[in-house]
């Protein structure tokens, strides 16, 4: 394999692993950047690990030795929780994640890597008029840490950007898909509790699949510096309600369970995607949604049989 060597941090996590897949069908020789090496089997083939983590503190920049792009996916955060993932020490997780991330950005730069790509997230743009539709122009209001820290991060590695290093934020809407090895998807506690007879909630929100955020990371390391650097894109797909997925539960099981009602959505804020669309992204829609809701239906079935 003589593609180019990509680092990517955070690449064990939910996202991270989708992004490591992609790049190797890609062609990418890649190494993943973290606290703990990835078990086994984990991916689609083989990395290299180089240990590492989000501390400002650290001189890391001998991980990027040799490296051509950095795909930035770590985050530190409490398990499970993004929003809300700095528990009771708030100043400690704008220090990791922001202060970090940027000795990351510099680290990087001063060892020749030519790209950085952050995976960004829609809560830098918070509160905003109930409907509105989202674009990169719109001035972002973050309402959570978590918001203001990805903000802070993107401004950064903007201000990092020139001709030698080309930095590009992807914000990111909420990701699905089937998990790694050992892990559970985010949808599959829902299914099963539907299943079990238990009132389901309606809720809707906008969705992406993991494989397509892994598109969107590729587009950013392939396409002319000048068409990516200091830019931000939105990475957005389709609207996804709770009635929509048990609804392909309902199908592929004959589940007479009654589904929730459908969520109002008049007052969502949905991305605007055109910007990253016109570069060649071209998303799974809905079939890649009604796909994998009914693999994994089907895998909570197989493992809920006996023997």
């Amino acid at each position: 394999m003589n593609g180019p060597v990509t680092l990517v941090s955070g690449g064990t996590g939910f996202v991270g692993r989708f992004v490591v897949d992609g790049l190797l069908a890609r062609g990418h020789r890649v190494t993943v950047f973290g606290r703990r090496p990835p078990g086994p089997d984990f991916f689609v083939g083989p990395v290299r690990f180089v240990e590492g983590e989000l501390n400002p503190d650290l001189d890391q920049e001998p991980a990027f030795e040799g490296v051509e792009f950095f795909v930035h996916a770590a985050f530190d955060h409490l398990p499970g929780l993004y929003r809300g993932g700095e528990g009771d020490d708030p100043a400690g997780f704008r220090e990791r994640n922001v202060r970090g991330s940027n000795r990351l950005f510099d680290d990087a730069r001063r060892a020749g890597v030519r790209r950085a790509v952050f995976l960004s997230s829609r809560a830098v743009y918070g509160t905003q008029p109930p409907g509105m539709e989202l674009e990169e122009e719109t001035r972002p209001h973050p309402d959570t840490l978590y918001g203001d820290v990805k903000l802070a991060v993107e401004r950064q590695l903007k201000s990092l950007s020139d001709e030698g290093f080309a930095g590009a934020s992807l914000r990111i809407t909420g990701v699905y898909g089937q998990a790694g090895p050992g892990r559970e998807d985010k949808w599959t506690p829902l299914i099963r509790a539907w299943l079990e007879g238990q009132a389901i909630e309606p809720r809707a929100g906008t969705e992406v699949h993991g494989e397509d955020v892994a598109a969107a990371v590729e587009l950013m390391l392939s396409l002319s510096e000048e068409a990516v650097r200091g830019q931000a894109f939105n990475v957005s797909d389709i609207l996804v309600d709770n009635s929509d997925i048990l609804s392909v539960a309902a199908r592929v099981t004959d589940c007479a369970n009654a589904l929730p009602a459908p969520a109002d959505v008049s007052r969502l804020n949905v991305m605007n995607t055109e910007r990253l669309r016109a570069l060649g992204w071209q998303p799974g829609g809905m079939r890649r949604f009604q796909s994998t809701v009914q693999t994994l239906i089907e895998r909570i079935v197989k493992d809920g049989q006996p023997g």
